[in-house]
């Protein structure tokens, strides 16, 4: 190693942070981060934006109705449909039968319906009739009932008479004061006499027959009126019968078009899980169709919805097209929080609690014409600014 000459003096070398240029190099840089980040800020103070939003759209299920094994599937995933087409067929052979079975009873119903009909219209018409009748045949009987008892009394005071007169001529026999011829007449018209008092009894027990008899058909004739009513609950019971037959063929010829699958609304079809020949059930979704213009829930920190309000004109960008900007505006804010409504809401009233800045879901529609919007999906990410310094709609 080599010495340095005894009167040879180094100079100490000067730090970096005390070298002139290093120090304006860094002052500079400084100022230049203090001017980005009060450009940042100048830019974004009358802007609010989340990455922490998605599209979303209306989305029908399509369920069957009826449990059968599937005959027929019309559409394919992702296909665009209309309302009223035809999506799959359910095997109708079931569902065709229980309609026969209906209509079957439903003929039987109006048959007994009918009869029930029938018969109270006869009997509400000959009821009054068949009560007059029967009040005359009564009236009539009661007439020759006294008729008879007239004809009893006259036969009584005649054989009466006509004893009397055979004890007066039997004395007179006996003292020869007449002859044996008129005896005789006087015995004959006594006997007739009787002959004839027993047949008026007879008769005046035929005739009070006769009354009775007339008294139980005039009872049974007023007996009509319940008649009539227990044909009117009959008749009743007959259009209830009709009713629930025709109801159950109703509800069978409905079943039998819940056989047919058809979209309810125009869209695509989304997430179909429906093949033929599978057995389905009542309630199990087999598909979806996405149907309508989209609209973006954004859920922003509830700290910064001081300044945003419904109107504000939003800029939507999406993920999967990166360069381009969707025009929106600001349509509603949920009355509530995501966590509020989640399915476990949180329970705040604990001595652990740690406060932790909650998000808002804000529904953004779109102000795109609805082919600039066709290939935008549900859930798709995306990432909404409002503008907060211009006038709300």
């Amino acid at each position: 190693m080599s010495e340095l000459p005894p009167n040879t003096q180094t100079t100490p070398a000067t730090p970096a942070h005390e070298r002139p240029w290093i120090r304006k190099a860094a002052l500079a840089g400084a100022v230049v981060v203090v001017l980005g980040f009060f450009m940042l800020w100048l830019l974004t103070r009358n802007q609010e934006s989340t990455d922490d939003a998605f599209i979303e759209a209306n989305v029908v299920q399509i369920s069957p109705h009826v449990a059968g094994y599937v005959l027929h599937v019309q559409v394919n995933d992702n296909q665009v449909v209309k309302a009223g087409d035809l999506l799959a067929e359910i095997d109708p052979r079931d569902y065709q039968l229980r309609v026969q079975q209906a209509e079957a009873s439903l003929a039987v119903a109006l048959a007994r319906h009918g009869a029930a009909s029938q018969d109270l219209s006869v009997v509400s018409t000959t009821s009054q009739a068949v009560i007059a009748q029967a009040q005359g045949a009564l009236d009539s009987a009661r007439a020759l009932r006294a008729q008879a008892d007239a004809q009893v009394a006259a036969a009584e005071a005649q054989a009466q008479l006509a004893h009397s007169d055979r004890v007066r001529y039997q004395t007179l026999f006996g003292k020869d004061e007449i002859s044996r011829q008129r005896f005789d007449q006087a015995v004959t018209a006594d006997r007739a006499a009787a002959a004839q008092l027993d047949a008026a009894r007879r008769g005046a027990g035929s005739a009070a027959a006769q009354v009775s008899q007339a008294e139980a058909k005039l009872a049974e004739a007023r007996s009509g009126p319940r008649q009539v009513a227990l044909k009117a609950a009959q008749e009743q019971g007959g259009k209830a019968s009709v009713a629930e037959a025709q109801a159950a063929l109703d509800q069978a010829r409905l079943d039998l078009s819940y056989a047919r699958l058809v979209a309810p609304v125009d869209g695509r079809v989304a997430r179909r899980t429906l093949y033929q020949g599978q057995l389905v059930q009542p309630g199990t979704s087999v598909m979806a169709i996405v149907y309508g213009n989209p609209w973006v829930v954004a859920n922003f920190k509830e700290t910064q919805l001081r300044r945003m309000h419904v109107g504000q004109p939003v800029e939507v960008t999406v993920d999967a097209f990166p360069g381009k900007t969707f025009k929106a505006h600001l349509d509603s804010f949920q009355p509530g929080t995501g966590a509020r409504f989640s399915l476990l809401p949180p329970e705040n009233a604990s001595g652990n609690y740690v406060k932790v800045v909650q998000r808002v879901p804000v529904k953004i529609v779109f102000d795109e014409k609805p082919e600039v919007l066709e290939r935008l999906a549900p859930g798709m990410s995306v990432e909404p600014k409002v503008l907060l310094t211009e006038a709300s709609r």
